[in-house]
């Protein structure tokens, strides 16, 4: 009777905390607006992804080839990141991870400081020297940064402004992992300096605290990109 009572305690215990901490499911993109109207339901999306009849799953939805092959390096940061995601592995889906592989030009080569909004990221160097690093939120801004060499292991957590750069003469290589089938990536300078459509340079002059003509030739090189 002793232990009845214990597992039904425990049941109670359990419900009542299941409910304490449930909440709602994290978003799988920047962002997901209701439809109220429900003419519009046949052009609506999912926070994540439709899923496949199991009985038409292949071995393929599981899939996934190229990581062998190096990235094109020469763009202005020197680094190519390949992307495995849902998008690449329609099984990935529901599941909470991606892979990417990074590659870094020689003296140099940087994987510029950006966030992933969805995601935390573990990195490991495949070939090459990097040097990586975060900075922590407001308002400590705390630098954490450390030299990776081949076989080392770096994490970055969730949300986090970070960035890798190959210190080394030879070409990098790192492999990363991401806590979500779509984590995003927000990179710094080319959402402030090169937004569609631009910030306007009053903000930016107040934000970063230089002259109108800094703004201008910090938004330049981005303005080419489009």
């Amino acid at each position: 009777m002793k232990t009845v009572s214990y597992f039904a305690g425990f049941l109670v215990f359990a419900f009542v905390f299941s409910g304490a901490f449930a909440s709602d499911p994290s978003p799988l993109q920047d962002f997901c607006v209701a439809i109220n109207d429900p003419s519009l339901v046949n052009n609506a999306f999912v926070n994540g992804k439709f899923c496949k009849d199991p009985n038409l799953v292949k071995a393929e939805d599981f899939f996934s080839q190229g990581l062998d092959v190096a990235g094109n390096t020469s763009n202005p940061s020197g680094s190519n990141v390949t992307t495995v995601n849902v998008d690449k592995i329609p099984g990935l889906n529901t599941l909470g991870i991606s892979l990417v592989r990074i590659d870094y030009a020689p003296n140099g080569g940087l994987n510029p400081p950006h966030t992933h909004p969805r995601g935390t990221e573990i990195l490991t160097v495949i070939e090459g020297t990097l040097n990586v690093g975060f900075v922590t939120s407001n308002p400590n801004n705390t630098l954490f940064t450390k030299v990776l060499n081949k076989g080392d292991v770096f994490v970055f957590p969730i949300g986090l402004i970070h960035f890798q750069q190959n210190i080394g003469k030879t070409p990098a290589v790192a492999i990363a992992g991401l806590s979500s089938q779509n984590a995003g990536v927000i990179t710094i300078a080319n959402a402030v300096f090169g937004s569609k459509p631009a910030i306007s340079r009053d903000v930016l002059t107040r934000a970063f605290q230089v002259g109108a003509a800094v703004i201008k030739l910090l938004q330049a090189p981005f303005k080419k990109q489009y």
